[in-house]
């Protein structure tokens, strides 16, 4: 296994790709720490699916973009735990709007939910894989992140953000053998894609060559590959997935 008696803490993971991460990195033997807004009845059955997996596994009310939140988060898990060596910081919404339409709370939101969570959670996070010496960060950015998109310049700025902070982290913290590392996925299959009008689905998949969005199990598949010591000597890395998109 390639996780065996680790501890992930994943943000986001009550649902879509978070959720799939979690099941994923279970599988490979890894114990999760996972949040969400409220621990609602989706909290508590992806902690019953990890929990039947053979892993221990604890669902968190949390607020990700709030650092006092976070750092109290990370607290309890340690407590509950005894030590972390992952945290994928997953937590996303989006808020879209043209740019002349666009409101000061959909902007504010994304940016807090998607941007400032990743800083939060990270700064939360680091006192104790410094301490360790070692540990692994993924952040799931966007490909809009990237090449941009019609009425998402809020998503796009949060994304293109985290990858800056990627790199940025990555530079500061691989003294400590601490690797920071950002998948960007494209068009992927989930509850926040699945409202986008066919038309527009049909026209961004003629922009892929695979001709079919991603499936949220193949991003948990890239985030064990940063997770694990497959990626041992790989830091500050972007890795695009979405099936050769144009323009990402």
């Amino acid at each position: 296994m390639l996780l065996k008696d680790k501890v992930a803490i994943i943000t986001g993971a009550t649902r879509g790709i978070g959720r799939a991460i979690a099941l994923r990195f279970a599988e490979e033997g890894c114990n999760i720490a996972f949040s969400g807004r409220t621990r609602n009845d989706n909290m508590l059955q992806v902690e019953q699916d990890l929990l039947a997996l053979g892993v221990r596994a604890k669902g968190y009310a949390s607020n990700a973009a709030n650092l006092q939140a976070a750092q109290e988060f990370v607290g309890q898990v340690l407590g509950d735990f005894g030590h972390i060596d992952i945290l994928i910081n997953n937590a996303g919404i989006t808020a879209d709007a043209a740019l002349k339409r666009m409101t000061e709370e959909q902007w504010d939101s994304v940016i807090n939910t998607n941007l400032r969570s990743v800083f939060c959670m990270t700064r939360a996070v680091q006192p104790a894989l410094w301490r360790q010496g070692f540990g692994s960060i993924v952040n799931i950015s966007s490909v809009v992140g990237i090449a941009g998109n019609y009425n998402q310049t809020n998503y796009a700025a949060s994304k293109a953000g985290i990858i800056g902070f990627t790199k940025a982290a990555a530079k500061e913290l691989g003294a400590r053998n601490i690797r920071v590392n950002a998948v960007a996925p494209g068009l992927i299959a989930t509850e926040m894609t699945q409202d986008i009008p066919e038309q527009m689905k049909t026209y961004w998949q003629t922009r892929i060559p695979l001709r079919r969005p991603g499936r949220p199990e193949e991003v948990a598949n890239a985030c064990l590959y940063y997770a694990s010591e497959l990626s041992s000597y790989n830091t500050g890395d972007i890795m695009h997935l979405c099936g050769g998109m144009e323009d990402a």
